[in-house]
Order: C-alpha cells, then sequence, then structure tokens
C-alpha cells in the first residue's frame, strides 16, 4: 500500500508557559497540523536545526512537501536590512533553518507552500525584501487590526495562476494577521494576488516549479479554505 504524503511544518520556538512550566517550545498552531490532516496526509513538525540547515537533504528526504507557517517577523538582517522599530520577536536560528532548506527543497522541486511569514520567507529565499511595517506603507493596519485576532478581507487572484487554481476561484474570502509584507520581489518569483481594496501583494509563485506557493493570508484558519489541500495533492504526486 502506498504510503500517506509526508507534510513537514517548520516551527517556532517560543517561550511558553503551562502548568508550573515556563520553556523554550518548538511549537506551531494546531490549525497547521489539523488542515495537513484534514487533507489526508502527515504533519511533521521541524524545528530549527542549524545541522539540517547546511545540509538539508537528509530531513528533506523525510517529506513530501514542506510547509513554512506564519510566526513573529523574520530578521531583517536576512534580507539586508535594519530592524524598523516595530519589528519584533525575531528567531536567527529559525531564519537560518527556512533559508536553508527552503532553497534546497526549491532545488529539488518539492512542494512548498508559504504562510503569512512563510511567504515572506519564500520572498526572501529568492533574493527579495520585506516592508517591515505596512502602515507606513498602506496608512492603516487593517490587516493586523486587533493583535490575537485574524480579519477578514478578500483577495484577487491572477486567472489560470496557481494561487487560483489552489483556493479554486479568481477572488477569495480570507483570513489575515500580519503587519509586514512584501517590498522588492524575489528572483524569478511573480506576484498573482493581490488584497482589496489596497492592493498589498498576497500571493506569490515560481511558475517554472511544480509548486511554489506564497500567500499572505492564513488558508489553515478556514476550514473551507483549498489552499493547503492543493498542496498535499502536490505532495502525493511526489511520493516515494
Amino acid at each position: 500500500m502506498q504510503r500517506s504524503a509526508a507534510v513537514g511544518i517548520c516551527s517556532a520556538v517560543e517561550q511558553v508557559r503551562w502548568g508550573a512550566w515556563d520553556q523554550p517550545v518548538a511549537m506551531v498552531p494546531r490549525s497547521y497540523v489539523a488542515a495537513v490532516q484534514k487533507a489526508g496526509a502527515l504533519a511533521l513538525i521541524l524545528p530549527p536545526d542549524d545541522d539540517a540547515a547546511e545540509s538539508p537533504d537528509a530531513l528533506l528526504d523525510r517529506i513530501d512537501a514542506l510547509i513554512l507557517a506564519g510566526g513573529a517577523d523574520v530578521d531583517p538582517a536576512s534580507y539586508g536590512a535594519r530592524p524598523h522599530a516595530e519589528t519584533s520577536g525575531t528567531c536567527p536560528e529559525r531564519d537560518r533553518f527556512e533559508l536553508g532548506v527552503t532553497h534546497r527543497a526549491l532545488e529539488r522541486d518539492m512542494p512548498v507552500l508559504g504562510i503569512c511569514r512563510g511567504m515572506q520567507m519564500l520572498n526572501v529565499a529568492c533574493g527579495g525584501t520585506l516592508v517591515q511595517h505596512l502602515p507606513d506603507t498602506l496608512g492603516h493596519s487593517d490587516h493586523r487590526h486587533t493583535p490575537g485576532t485574524f480579519g477578514d478581507h478578500e483577495v484577487r487572484l491572477e486567472p489560470g495562476s496557481l494561487a487560483a487554481r489552489a483556493g479554486g476561484a479568481d477572488r477569495l474570502a480570507v483570513k489575515s494577521h500580519h503587519h509586514q509584507g512584501i517590498d522588492e520581489i524575489g528572483e524569478d518569483l511573480v506576484v498573482t494576488g493581490w488584497a482589496e481594496p489596497d492592493r498589498l501583494v498576497e500571493s506569490i509563485e515560481l511558475p517554472q516549479k511544480r509548486f511554489a506557493l506564497g500567500v499572505l493570508w492564513h488558508p489553515e484558519q478556514d476550514m473551507c479554505d483549498r489552499v493547503v489541500e492543493a498542496l498535499v495533492n502536490a505532495a502525493r504526486g511526489a511520493v516515494r
């Protein structure tokens, strides 16, 4: 019997309190795991690992697709910038790991999905840069209007793009929570999605790859969103 596809989800490292404990934890929100499992795949959590960042193949040999999950801000040093006053929570260890595995996953043409921070990381991995605080350029905080709460808005997707095929439509209602976004687009990436009404970049992709997509919204927060399922379907084609 053919085994299930295995999807690796890159984790954050956060200080977490539970019961009598207060310790650093490698973690992802359970919604990512649930979305992968709902799509019929195995969900494997990938903590930062400097050895794997240097030599990713041993790790990538064990999975069929990669999710770059959301979380704290990307370290501006990753793209040669100084930190903005609003940039916080950075974890260089996580950035090193995700850059290393993303570069190699793309070289191997492994299906890759970047979600929110993960879309930003995909752009940085391809040589792009980020806007560190969107209210400075957009003039509003609608994309993170209430910390800890996902906002609702629409995105318009380029017809025929991977983003539109993965989402199942050219226009989607989505959930977002972020204060950073794309500045200079990375090499070979194309923009295929925009927020309504402010036209913020919401999806990027590498057309020459089988499945390499970044979305600024959070598909794992909407059980009707088909983007994670599309990644899993691509991963099934890669099952060894």
